[in-house]
């Protein structure tokens, strides 16, 4: 079957196109695949962002045909992507696809990547995504090897990348007994986000905002991401796993990353990937005594979760980064399940003026309302909103709370046209574009700074379901608090 070309979109245009690829998803029928990855190709495609040929060969345990995949494909499409698919876009899309089995090893899906590459034509790149529990991703990566697999080839591996140290140092010399570490691809989607990234626009490309942007102006700087949702099925990934492994080593210190990262000598891969770089191996080893560890009452009833189980569902800790720009300045990173509120925020908190000229009976000042706030909503679509303190209108001079928002629906039109966490970095990834990925040495960095908590974790504490958390993550961040504006987006 030969792959048709098809013309490129006006409004993609002037954005890159990838090589010729063929697109190997293991495990396709999975969730993450029914429900970012599939939508996310077949959007890419929509949008004119897929290469000009291409195949997707769906790999995993089932017994399915093509047609049966590609049922699959249309129903996760339908069900999950942002709008339903026109029957013209489904019949050019569904023939990219087809399935091959690996219960019996991946000897049939090298027979069938080859059979895809021929019809694609000319020497096409090959996409491995590992869409696979962790523990499966070493095995696979060999087996790639072992069959040839990994030439002119990229590989996507899910978090966790490792538990700990040493489990991500095998890990990696794992991978890279197969693949150059160039060709290695650890998938954050956090990064992928649209407010993420815009985090680099605002400190960048504005003068107003980069001389304020260190220690003598900022008091200190939140990143929060409570969610209302249990664990629901995972039980099985998240008994080994927990909330510490799970969001803050893969997300919370990325975003910390962006924060605080000195300015690239360019906008591309290499300088930016090296300033994170240097943010992680400034960072102190965050210490037990720094960390509130939770777990939501009901948690060891759920299905598949140990009765006795010492699994956090909740973190709260207070991380440093030594260097000249953000000495003395705490970053205080929060995550749970079954939280009041659901949202992803970013809070930088300035400094008050080092001197009050308002009455001191002006109480709002400091007791209602503390120091000003810039908060990021990293949440899609996201926005961006400055609180401050002014005049109350009246004869009395009386402050109160005022704000300024930016929301990327309301300046920019829309974001029909935006592209979801996911579709940006597996474009990216076909174009071979590093800049949002994390590297073997950061991973390995930011899994050191939190040995001495995996090794002797702080005493786990019970929470109610639909609080915020344990007690203590309030005393932690005392005498400042936590900052969840009323008005952020419900994830």
């Amino acid at each position: 079957m030969s792959v048709a070309r098809r013309e490129l979109p006006a409004a993609a245009e002037s954005i890159p196109r990838p090589e010729d690829h063929v697109i190997v998803l293991f495990g396709a029928t999975g969730d993450l695949a029914r429900r970012k990855l599939l939508p996310g190709l077949f959007h890419l495609d929509e949008a004119g962002l897929m290469p000009e040929r291409y195949r997707v060969v769906g790999t995993g345990r089932d017994h399915i045909d093509d047609d049966e995949f590609r049922d699959l494909a249309r129903m996760a499409v339908s069900e999950f992507a942002r709008k339903p698919p026109s029957d013209q876009a489904w019949t050019r899309f569904a023939p990219q696809l087809t399935f091959v089995g690996t219960g019996d090893g991946l000897g049939a899906l090298r027979d069938q990547v080859a059979e895809a590459a021929a019809e694609v034509g000319g020497q096409p790149r090959f996409l491995h995504y590992l869409s696979v529990p962790p523990a499966a991703s070493p095995s696979i990566v060999e087996e790639l090897g072992e069959l040839g697999l990994n030439d002119r080839a990229r590989v996507i591996m899910e978090k966790p990348f490792g538990t700990d140290l040493e489990s991500a140092r095998q890990l990696n010399e794992t991978v890279h007994s197969v693949f150059d570490e160039s060709q290695v691809f650890r998938i954050d989607h956090f990064l992928g986000k649209e407010a993420v990234q815009n985090l680099l626009a605002l400190r960048f490309a504005n003068g107003m905002f980069e001389p304020i942007w260190n220690r003598n102006h900022i008091d200190h700087i939140q990143i929060d991401v409570p969610e209302t949702l249990s664990i629901g099925t995972r039980a099985g990934f998240y008994e080994g796993t927990g909330a510490f492994r799970d969001m803050v080593v893969t997300h919370l210190f990325q975003v910390l990353a962006f924060v605080a990262m000195e300015p690239a000598t360019a906008l591309a891969p290499e300088p930016l990937i090296a300033e994170k770089r240097k943010v992680f191996e400034s960072m102190r080893p965050v210490r037990p005594e720094d960390v509130v560890r939770g777990q939501y009452e009901g948690y060891r009833e759920e299905e598949g979760v140990a009765p006795d189980s010492d699994t956090e569902t909740f973190i709260a800790l207070r991380a440093w980064v030594d260097n000249w720009r953000w000495a003395d300045v705490p970053f205080f990173l929060r995550t749970g399940k079954r939280i009041a509120q659901g949202a992803h925020l970013l809070t930088i908190a300035f400094r008050p003026p080092p001197r009050r000229m308002f009455p001191t009976d002006c109480r709002y000042v400091a007791e209602s309302f503390g120091t000003d706030h810039l908060t990021f909503e990293l949440g899609d679509p996201g926005s961006i909103s400055a609180n401050f303190l002014a005049k109350v209108p009246g004869s009395k001079l009386e402050l109160g709370e005022a704000h300024m928002d930016f929301s990327y629906v309301d300046a920019f039109g829309g974001v029909e046209h935006a592209l979801e966490a996911y579709e940006r970095l597996l474009h990216d990834v076909m174009l071979g574009d590093r800049t949002l990925f994390v590297s073997a040495g950061g991973i390995e960095r930011l899994w050191e700074i939190s040995a001495a908590v995996l090794e002797d974790p702080p005493r786990l504490e019970r929470y109610p379901v639909g609080s915020w958390g344990p007690q203590a993550a309030e005393e932690l961040i005392a005498p400042r608090r936590w900052h969840l504006p009323g008005h952020v987006v419900i994830q």
